[in-house]
């Protein structure tokens, strides 16, 4: 099988966790994918994936894209990635924060300057996403590890990439605290974020803090 590929891709990682967690990671060629939302489209990508994101794995049965997707075809009978309601509520809140931290990032590249109303709102989004994990840490702690917990990783995975001030573990402490034992999981060390391609974080200094929380 081949997979798009990208080491900084939130997305992707979704998938290398999940390879890493079946036991599938030998069956697949990576095969780095350039893609970016403000240039044209990579003519590489649109080959297999018709709206020209990754990841998009190419098998013998046809090419797979989207994380979900992919990822629930890679644990086909869910044996090692537990799989629930509850499980995919975590992955859409993952997955939706994901993209938030994406566009805004994009916002803050644009010549004539962001959108102020438009980043206001994805910064009060952010922080609602947040404090419900954190509220949530507990029980997220409590269950098996699965395709909610893979999604939450590689969106936390983002926010120390792209926002490495924002001050996520000191402000919620109980998130920091369960997340760190994903972090150990030899699955999650094997796929973090490296960047390949000169990544400016300037770009999002100060755009997003998170306070300590106080007693």
């Amino acid at each position: 099988m081949k997979l798009h590929w990208s080491p900084r891709s939130p997305y992707v990682r979704k998938v290398m966790i999940t390879l890493h967690e079946t036991g599938r990671l030998s069956e697949v060629t990576q095969v780095r994918t350039v893609v970016s939302a403000h240039e044209p489209p990579n003519p590489e990508i649109l080959r297999d994936n018709p709206l020209g994101k990754i990841p998009a794995l190419v098998t013998e049965e046809g090419v797979l894209f989207d994380s979900r997707v992919i990822c629930t075809w890679l644990d086909k009978d869910g044996a090692l990635l537990a799989d629930s309601v509850q499980a995919r509520r975590w992955q859409a809140l993952a997955d939706g924060a994901t993209e938030i931290l994406l566009a805004w990032r994009t916002e803050l590249t644009r010549p004539s300057g962001p959108w102020q109303p438009l980043t206001d709102s994805y910064r009060t989004k952010i922080r609602a996403v947040m404090a419900t994990l954190e509220g949530e840490a507990q029980l997220l702690a409590d269950v098996d590890f699965g395709a909610g917990h893979v999604a939450l990783v590689c969106y936390l995975g983002q926010l120390d990439f792209r926002w490495p001030d924002c001050n996520w573990r000191c402000a919620f402490p109980r998130l920091a605290q369960v997340a760190a034992t994903w972090e150990a999981r030899p699955s999650v060390r094997a796929t973090a974020v490296r960047d390949d391609g000169g990544s400016d974080t300037s770009l999002t200094a100060g755009q997003l803090t998170f306070a300590k929380e106080t007693p």
